[in-house]
């Protein structure tokens, strides 16, 4: 335990990242991560498309960066709030490699509790280093950020399970895994 009484464990730079943990990250949350500025265009078009078109906010752009940017230092969800998280998250793609970022964004996202980084949460969860996790345990640590006080290991298990499966299933029809690891 921190002395703010969370687990945690940060991912130095004498590990590496987990692959596993890694591919599934990128597949759920941010596919062009490697290729953005730290803002995906992209992202931001289709969303606030989606959001005009449903005249309220049903989709989000946030980059991976954005919310590395976001769990560092906290602020209250308004449109002046993203748009400091987009300046943000560009200084940080001029300013550290990619990998820097995703080392940030696994050592802050929130699992839930007191359990705060991909290191502890698999320690803690699953009893191994993330190295160690197996495809379902590393899609299981994607999915739990999104929502970790409402679906997590304790309550919300079958919607976690089924956010789970759901990843798995994208990794194997992106040819990131194969029938026999999806079985």
């Amino acid at each position: 335990l921190a002395e703010d009484q969370r687990w945690r464990m940060a991912f130095g730079e004498d590990r590496p990242i987990p692959v596993k943990l890694e591919k599934a990250l990128l597949a759920a949350e941010d596919r062009r991560f490697r290729w953005h500025p730290g803002v995906d265009p992209l992202a931001v078009m289709r969303a606030l498309v989606q959001n005009l078109k449903a005249a309220k906010r049903v989709s989000g752009a946030s980059t991976l960066t954005m919310q590395a940017v976001r769990l560092m230092d906290p602020r209250p969800r308004t449109w002046t709030s993203k748009a400091w998280e987009m300046v943000r998250a560009v200084k940080l793609d001029l300013l550290r490699s990619k990998e820097d970022i995703l080392r940030l964004y696994l050592t802050h996202a929130p699992y839930g509790g007191n359990v705060v980084g991909a290191r502890a949460a698999a320690l803690r969860f699953f009893g191994v280093e993330a190295e160690d996790i197996t495809w379902a345990q590393a899609c299981t640590l994607v999915v739990l950020p999104r929502s970790p006080s409402s679906v997590n290991l304790q309550s919300g298990r079958n919607e976690l399970m089924k956010r789970r499966d759901n990843l798995l299933a994208r990794l194997e029809k992106e040819c990131i895994l194969d029938d026999a690891t999806l079985d």
